[in-house]
């Protein structure tokens, strides 16, 4: 049976940010899990289904190539879990050591949860030269930093934070339904577990604030557009001890004025003149290492591709290498000298071909008009 579509899977668009993806997952682990669905077969595959399709989307790298490629770009790398034990051996790290773990946080010493931190979007444009070639840039971007004023507690210099009182400091609230015990972050201290009563002035009782940072990052050769470089741990400050998020240089490559990039080849369209394509010629062809040269055999038509093997764009995952692909077009001139038009019409009257006659002067024109509106009167 062929697979359902990942996103389809998950019940999430194509768009999908990393967190809906997570929370998407969590929720189908929730509904299909095993010991919720004792003997139930379909329960079990769709269980199955909904981890494979986590596994790669939740993958910057093997997204990219399921994006662009289908189940056949990440064919060999997507895991055929045989068992729900295996789902929680693949994923123990993402939720806590349990399926159930990271869906409503880890606790630190201080019994409160620790919450990662967000990611943060950079978007980075190249050009192509650079996208082809690679290249190491320099990222500017905000990201949070502990308040120095009150070292991230969010009070005010000689006042706590006070435990909150709907959930007793524990951050969530936990309700049991049949053999589910469905933990929720506290709506009164989102989580936090302690209540602010006296905010510090500086960060208004956020216990961050906003800092520019520039980073040095590296863009491998043959990145193209849509892709994403991660930098792990580069994003927001994690809470309560909380990993940080990470950052994702999102990746446009400019327009060129010369080629157009499909996939790892390259498009150069050139004009060639008629006597060229007629005739045959070796001609100098443009490429992102200097001028090569091409045979253009005799006649040659208007539109013919020729490729000069890998003079293209190298693939950053598999290692190929794409091709220069030349689209030779002919080119009319507008202007031509009284002998190349000589030639032409020598040409033409040796093919039989119909032309317009040859144009007069304005001088010409008028001698003509006045000498034959004479011998009309």
């Amino acid at each position: 049976m062929a697979k359902r579509d990942y996103y389809e899977v998950l019940g999430v668009p194509k768009d999908a940010s990393e967190r809906d993806i997570a929370k998407a997952y969590r929720r189908l682990a929730v509904k299909y899990h095993p010991d919720s669905n004792p003997g139930d077969e379909n329960a079990s595959r769709y269980f199955k289904e909904a981890a494979e399709a986590y596994e790669i989307l939740s993958d910057p790298e093997k997204r990219a190539r399921y994006d662009r490629f289908g189940h056949a770009g990440v064919e060999g790398h997507s895991s055929q879990f045989s068992s729900a034990e295996d789902i929680f051996a693949a994923f123990g790290d993402f939720f806590g050591g349990s399926i159930f773990g990271d869906l409503f946080g880890d606790q630190g010493a201080n019994g409160r949860k620790r919450r990662r931190g967000n990611d943060i979007r950079v978007d980075v444009s190249l050009t192509l030269e650079e996208a082809a070639r690679g290249v190491t840039k320099e990222i500017k971007f905000s990201r949070s930093v502990h308040c120095e004023t009150c070292h991230g507690s969010g009070s005010r210099p000689g006042s706590q934070p006070q435990r909150c009182s709907q959930c007793n400091g524990r951050g969530r609230i936990v309700q049991s339904a049949g053999i589910l015990s469905v933990q929720t972050t506290c709506p009164v201290c989102r989580g936090a577990g302690m209540r602010i009563t006296d905010p510090c002035t500086d960060c208004r009782g956020q216990g961050f604030r906003k800092k520019d940072v520039t980073l040095s990052v590296d863009f491998p050769a043959g990145i193209d557009e849509g892709m994403r470089v991660r930098l792990s741990g580069e994003g927001e400050p994690g809470l309560d001890g909380g990993p940080n998020g990470d950052l994702y240089c999102f990746i446009s490559v400019k327009r060129h004025r010369i080629f157009t990039r499909d996939g790892n080849h390259l498009i150069v369209e050139l004009p060639i003149t008629y006597t060229q394509a007629v005739l045959g010629a070796c001609i100098e062809v443009p490429s992102l290492d200097g001028p090569k040269s091409l045979d253009i055999p005799r006649g040659t038509q208007s539109g013919e591709v020729f490729r000069l093997h890998g003079l293209g764009i190298r693939d950053p995952q598999a290692g190929r290498t794409g091709d220069l692909v030349v689209q030779v077009v002919i080119e009319t001139p507008k202007k031509i000298s009284p002998e190349q038009e000589r030639l032409l019409r020598e040409l033409a009257e040796l093919e039989k071909t119909e032309v317009h006659p040859e144009r007069k002067n304005f001088l010409e024109r008028i001698r003509d008009y006045f000498t034959v509106s004479s011998d009309n009167e």
